[in-house]
């Protein structure tokens, strides 16, 4: 997986073709869902293909994480008693997480037994959720992201307007920072047809400060990357606040006036990263 991935593929679990075929994709990591993509009487055989995947690592080397179903329901337990010891999985997308409580509980219980904890991703999906947001993002030394579900958010807070939910986003940028983890991922966008309305998502969405999406269909990974990675305008203003740091440690000017200190230099680095991530 690149340093920074961008593009996050979400496939059925009890569709192994289509999962197969997220594999060859170019998606950064491959999300498997047992939720909400697989009926409930397709529930047992959808943990049982991904378990069948990943009894070995992946035959492409792309990471593969799995969304398991609901803590609070009848399948989560045994999709994560089946799922976190195998070789193949890289990380384990949690949904409508609502506590701390709630990734400590997985964390404790899905640690494979010669090492450390699953990498861990958890989905806030209600009010009392973001209310949440850096508690949960902190809760466990395995937690490595948080994000959305905004269609049950959208759903619990009655928002009818897309604007309605940019207050949740910046919460959990703003969480996710303060936590130490990587920028969120913006939840998917679900009409797989408008690739200009993908786009000018994208691109708030990268205003808000997320870093990169989570997908349904391949056509929108493009989109997705394109949105995401630097422009030759921003990488040549990296290119030129690094250098500047580089002759002269500290907060400083720049030729043009505008005052470069350590986060902006950070955050200059981090842009170069991602223009050279493929």
């Amino acid at each position: 997986m690149p340093a920074l991935p961008l593009t996050w593929l979400y496939a059925p679990g009890d569709h192994p073709e289509v999962v197969a075929k997220a594999l060859v994709s170019g998606a950064d990591v491959v999300l498997i869902d047992l939720e909400d993509a697989v009926a409930p009487h397709r529930k047992k055989y959808a943990r049982a293909a991904t378990a069948e995947l990943l009894s070995d690592p992946p035959p492409v080397p792309v990471p593969v994480h799995v969304r398991v179903n609901a803590l609070d329901g009848p399948f989560a337990e045994a999709d994560l008693r089946t799922l976190a010891p195998l070789p193949g999985l890289s990380g384990l997308r949690l949904p409508k997480v609502t506590s701390p409580a709630d990734v400590v509980r997985v964390a404790e219980h899905s640690a494979p037994s010669e090492g450390g904890a699953i990498p861990l991703y958890a989905l806030l999906e209600t009010a009392l959720a973001v209310e949440h947001a850096f508690a949960i993002a902190a809760a466990h030394p395995a937690v490595r992201g948080i994000g959305l579900g905004e269609a049950d958010l959208r759903a619990d807070l009655g928002v009818r307007e897309d604007a309605g939910l940019d207050w949740a986003r910046a919460r959990i940028v703003v969480a996710a920072r303060a936590a130490g983890l990587a920028p969120p991922t913006q939840s998917i966008y679900p009409d797989i047809r408008d690739l200009e309305g993908l786009a000018a998502s994208c691109a708030h969405g990268r205003t808000l400060g997320f870093l990169g999406r989570a997908a349904i269909h391949p056509r929108q990974l493009p989109v997705i990357e394109h949105a995401y990675l630097p422009t030759p305008a921003e990488v040549e203003t990296a290119e030129l606040i690094v250098k500047a740091a580089a002759t002269e440690p500290g907060a400083q000017a720049l030729p043009d006036g505008r005052f470069v200190d350590a986060a902006v230099v950070a955050g200059a680095r981090r842009t170069l990263a991602l223009s050279r991530r493929k």
